[in-house]
């Protein structure tokens, strides 16, 4: 079993986003928004190790991506600390594009570079176990997530 992100973030960082979180999400307990928030790091994490894989968000990690990169200096700061700004390029949503194996790609490398995943959070987008407010979609591998390494 891999390690959680929770400390890719401080606890002030991770305390604001979790909190940004349940703001764009009524519904969403804290403990639910903590879990969101931790796939959400180590997705950019995985991104950023692995950035020719073209990984994909589930809609509820995706929203937990969303809050973090609204908090812009803590999002630029973890880039940095990971290697390349990750860069997010929404798509409407539309449940008939989602790719089962473009999840699972994502998800084994997110345990590749050392993370646990909770497959609760990696469903179908019409699943109804967490409701989130994004409206945003990555379904397919033709690259709508996009690493950016640091200039030399």
């Amino acid at each position: 079993m891999g390690q959680s992100a929770r400390s890719l973030l401080t606890e002030q960082q991770y305390a604001a986003v979790c909190s940004t979180i349940r703001t764009d999400n009524p519904d969403v307990e804290a403990a639910d928004a903590e879990a969101i928030l931790n796939e959400a790091l180590a997705f950019v994490a995985a991104c950023a190790q692995f950035p020719d894989a073209r990984l994909v968000p589930s809609c509820a990690v995706d929203a937990g991506w969303h809050a973090l990169i609204l908090h812009t200096q803590t999002y630029a700061e973890l880039c940095d600390r990971l290697g390349g700004f990750v860069h997010h390029r929404p798509e409407a949503p539309d449940p008939s594009r989602y790719n089962q194996s473009a999840i699972d790609r994502t998800t084994a490398l997110i345990q590749e570079a050392g993370y646990s995943v909770d497959g609760d959070l990696w469903g179908r987008p019409d699943d109804d176990l967490i409701s989130v407010a994004s409206s945003c979609q990555h379904s397919d591998d033709s690259g709508p997530i996009v690493t950016m390494p640091k200039p030399k």
